[in-house]
């Protein structure tokens, strides 16, 4: 059965990674080298989107990371709940899930934002939702590249995040956030993570489909961050 998804946000993709990205990717594995050149395309367009912009410039509000936690909730829980035992399926036997795990803190953040106003239930959240209850299903192997792009995100430019986050939050009286903080040090867990990605046993077809797949999961990612732009509250 064919998997359609929605067109990603408009505006351009650089046609290479950067040199810094290709430094980096020298000491990862060849599975985890291959994921990150074909998402590392896809930072340019991400990170040139409005609330991108504002957030690291310190000028996105309260209330659209509010909408942002509340929109990557239902996701992460399914993730948790759905993907050790197709990863250990799979091959994958190192997976850190407990130290990866970001459902709890979700919930812990959501109850400290709970003040602010209500927000419209997002429309990509329920698409990326549905797909990735679909590839649980039908490709696990495509539902393990959504767990790379976002873990690994949240332990490389989420911490750069987590700075201009904690810091909108302060100037409006409100709490830091525990999303974006992990018990181990982030580039350990990275390591560990890779790691449990080069275990996966994939033939030929399904390595290509994991590889499209991270670019397609970025997508998701970037559908988000634009209803963001105009978000008003409910």
């Amino acid at each position: 059965m064919a998997i359609s998804y929605p067109a990603s946000p408009s505006g351009p993709i650089s046609d290479h990674a950067s040199s810094e990205d290709a430094k980096q990717r020298k000491g990862l594995g060849p599975r985890v080298r291959k994921l990150h050149a074909r998402i590392g395309k896809a930072h340019y367009q991400a990170e040139g989107m409005a609330f991108s912009k504002a957030l690291l410039a310190g000028e996105a509000t309260s209330l659209q990371l509010a909408a942002l936690l509340r929109s990557l909730a239902p996701a992460y829980r399914f993730i948790e709940e759905e993907a050790p035992a197709l990863a250990l399926a799979l091959g994958a036997r190192s997976m850190p899930w407990l130290d990866l795990a970001r459902t709890n803190a979700l919930e812990h953040d959501l109850k400290k934002l709970s003040c602010l106003a209500d927000t419209p239930v997002s429309a990509s959240a329920a698409i990326w939702l549905q797909q990735l209850r679909l590839l649980a299903r039908q490709s696990p192997h495509r539902l393990m590249a959504h767990v790379y792009v976002r873990y690994g995100g949240d332990l490389s430019g989420g911490q750069q995040l987590a700075i201009q986050a904690d810091a909108i939050l302060e100037q409006n009286g409100l709490p830091a956030l525990d999303f974006w903080v992990f018990k181990r040090p982030t580039a350990e867990l990275k390591i560990s993570l890779h790691d449990a990605f080069e275990e996966l046993e994939l033939n030929q077809f399904e390595e290509l489909e994991l590889l499209e797949e991270a670019e397609i999961a970025f997508q998701a990612t970037q559908r988000l961050l634009a209803e963001l732009d105009d978000l008003t509250p409910l």
